[in-house]
């Protein structure tokens, strides 16, 4: 059955978000704070999907159906005629909590609100909406590029239902996902098993050990990785990673403090993203013992 779903925040991942709903053939609102983020999130999908026809992902007359299933809007109240909303703003708790609160005051009673967060708990999150809502409020956490990766951790909160998450596991399944349930805790399962890993990655660069691009190519030939840390911090951004490290810190401890060299490349300029430069553009040859 088609839904009505709504995604708020055009970012790489909100903006996918939408696409596999709208490829599921749900009618999808996307929602950022302004027209030209959501110009680019649009643009962004629509070269994405035609790319994706010269790889054999998707058929080329698929693209303009699909995408005209999202519709793309800066009015929140919009919302209001939504069955399930997910959150996918930036990963800080002041700027969640006010659309979090926003939405519980806009959506409707039946609503199920979802938070794509990556490491803050579903629970501190749940504090933001009414007490009526937290039954129906949940976490669905995405991987990037979320029009590849098929796992998303589905994780309950204190008060969330048990149909609430049932409903939401069966959705993700019938939008080609892979969903797995994980307890409620900071940083769930993957990213508390990928931080630990990334850290020390860094420490070894850090003690000369091996230089980024040869741990990145032990990674993928000797453990049988797609993508080494380095070049995952590149594409994802080491300041995203020490963001997630430090409430991870702030959890459990020394074990996720973020390396020195980690927060360094970040002061320096050198954090990654599209286009920007990050530890693969650095000759780390001094570095190497």
């Amino acid at each position: 059955m088609n839904m009505k779903v709504g995604v708020v925040g055009a970012g790489l991942m909100g903006a996918e978000i939408a696409l596999v709903f709208a490829l599921a053939g749900h009618d999808v609102l996307l929602n950022d704070r302004d027209g030209d983020s959501l110009d680019r999130a649009m643009a962004r999908l629509r070269t994405l999907m035609e790319k994706g026809v010269g790889r054999g992902f998707y058929n080329a007359e698929d693209v303009d159906p699909c995408l005209s299933r999202i519709t793309a809007t800066t009015d929140l109240s919009a919302f209001a005629d939504r069955e399930i909303v997910t959150e996918a703003v930036f990963e800080a708790m002041d700027v969640k909590s006010v659309v979090l609160k926003t939405l519980d005051e806009i959506c409707s009673e039946g609503c199920i609100i979802a938070s794509n967060t990556s490491t803050i708990p579903i629970s501190s999150l749940a504090a933001h909406v009414s007490a009526e809502r937290r039954g129906r409020f949940i976490g669905t956490h995405y991987f990037s590029p979320v029009s590849r990766m098929k796992l998303v951790e589905v994780i309950h909160g204190f008060d969330t239902a048990s149909e609430t998450v049932d409903a939401v596991m069966e959705l993700m399944t019938g939008i080609g996902k892979t969903p797995v349930r994980i307890k409620d805790v900071a940083g769930f399962a993957v990213n508390r098993m990928l931080h630990m890993f990334i850290i020390e990655a860094v420490k070894l660069v850090e003690e000369g050990v091996a230089t980024p691009e040869d741990l990145d190519t032990a990674c993928r030939l000797g453990l049988g990785h797609p993508i080494g840390p380095f070049a995952l911090l590149d594409a994802v951004t080491s300041s995203l990673s020490v963001q997630a490290q430090e409430i991870m810190f702030d959890a459990y401890g020394e074990r996720f403090r973020p390396p020195p060299l980690l927060k360094q490349m970040v002061q320096a300029g050198y954090g990654g993203g599209k286009g920007k430069p990050g530890w693969h553009s650095l000759d780390w040859g001094d570095n190497k013992a």
